[in-house]
């Protein structure tokens, strides 16, 4: 049998399995009332099941150690589903408790660590093309734990909406593992599996988690997601060049943009940046008279939008990936004046496109 048949029967096997986990997990849920509560802080306005990532974090590890044989495993992966169970602990007191954000800080950091001295899995060198390369040295081992802490973060941020984080995360993984198998020359077939084998777990968690969700992500589940996603990217970055580190932050942009001007919006007004507010992009996309439903739908077609971009990367010349970069850029700026997310309506480039948008409907008129 080849391995891509093999493959892709562990693949619909595991879907099978986050389906059957969830099923069950939920009955748990609703058994044992691990439930989320609605408040002003809140969308839904019902209790509903909670800790879903405990279901794909089973049907996820449970695939992996069962079928995929010792000889085609990463040589990190014992470590790896070590530190992944702390960052689902560490959720799961989330839920239960409700901790305060340094709280949660400590159960990510310690994952990190546990990573970063018993694995390989870091960034010691950044090269960019006729400017050499930058040696981080023992710099290296803040920039590892940035890197982690903003892609989990992000993903957490971004569980706001049902099926929102595990949609975008489904399409940011893809296309990890579509650009590493097919364009990409510093990610192994190993990490490549255990990428698609995390998109399985949550397509099968999504149809539970859709809106109307009958369970919910929680911090277990957005937290271990997106740490997972935080060190896959990882995977190949030991010596980062200026297109492999800019792929991942492509892929993950509707995430990580949302959690930029959210950190700057909290700046600006002077609020701490672990301050809960509805100003993230699915609030302001509900205040535009979108549904529940296009909302998430708009957001997970932004999220193509970026993977696409980053797709054009690993293709490109160095002065195309740089008109690229620097498109991105000027995009996301776009992106954030259009829907205000910075809260400031004093903003020249927010005022330039009202501007704009103003004149072509009086033309039209």
């Amino acid at each position: 049998m080849s391995f891509f048949i093999r493959f892709m029967l562990l693949f619909g096997a595991t879907i099978l399995a986050s389906m059957l986990f969830t099923y069950l997990f939920r009955a748990a849920a609703r058994r044992f009332r691990w439930t989320d509560k609605p408040s002003e802080a809140k969308v839904h306005i019902k209790e509903t099941p909670t800790m879903g990532g405990v279901a794909i974090f089973l049907a996820y590890w449970g695939a992996f150690f069962i079928g995929v044989p010792l000889s085609n495993r990463s040589g990190f992966a014992g470590i790896m589903f070590l530190s992944s169970l702390i960052i689902l602990v560490t959720g799961i007191i989330d839920d239960s408790y409700d901790l305060r954000p340094w709280q949660k800080m400590i159960g990510i950091l310690t994952a990190a660590n546990v990573l970063y001295f018993f694995t390989g899995i870091k960034i010691d060198s950044l090269t960019l093309d006729y400017f050499g390369t930058i040696e981080f040295h023992e710099a290296g081992y803040f920039v590892m734990m940035l890197w982690i802490v903003v892609i989990t973060n992000a993903v957490n941020l971004m569980d706001g909406l049902d099926g929102l984080a595990t949609g975008t995360s489904i399409i940011s993984l893809s296309t990890m593992g579509f650009v590493s198998y097919f364009f990409t020359d510093y990610m192994d077939v190993a990490t490549v599996v255990m990428i698609f084998l995390l998109v399985a777990s949550l397509l099968g968690f999504l149809p539970f988690n859709f809106y109307p969700s009958s369970i919910f992500l929680g911090d277990t589940g957005s937290l271990f997601v997106g740490f997972m996603i935080a060190v896959l990217s990882l995977y190949g970055l030991k010596h980062a060049t200026f297109v492999s580190l800019l792929i991942p932050v492509a892929i993950l942009g509707v995430p990580l943009t949302d959690t930029i001007a959210a950190v700057l919006r909290r700046t600006l007004h002077k609020r701490s940046i672990s301050a809960k507010d509805k100003s993230h992009l699915h609030h302001r996309l509900l205040r535009l008279g979108f549904t529940h439903r296009q909302t998430v739908l708009v957001i997970y077609a932004l999220a193509i939008i970026f993977s696409l971009t980053a797709i054009l990367f690993p293709i490109s010349s160095f002065w195309g990936t740089v008109v690229l970069g620097v498109g991105l850029i000027f995009g996301v700026m776009l992106f954030i004046a259009s829907f205000n997310l910075l809260d400031n309506n004093r903003s020249k480039l927010r005022k330039t496109l009202y501007r704009l948008l103003r004149e072509k409907d009086d033309k039209n008129k």
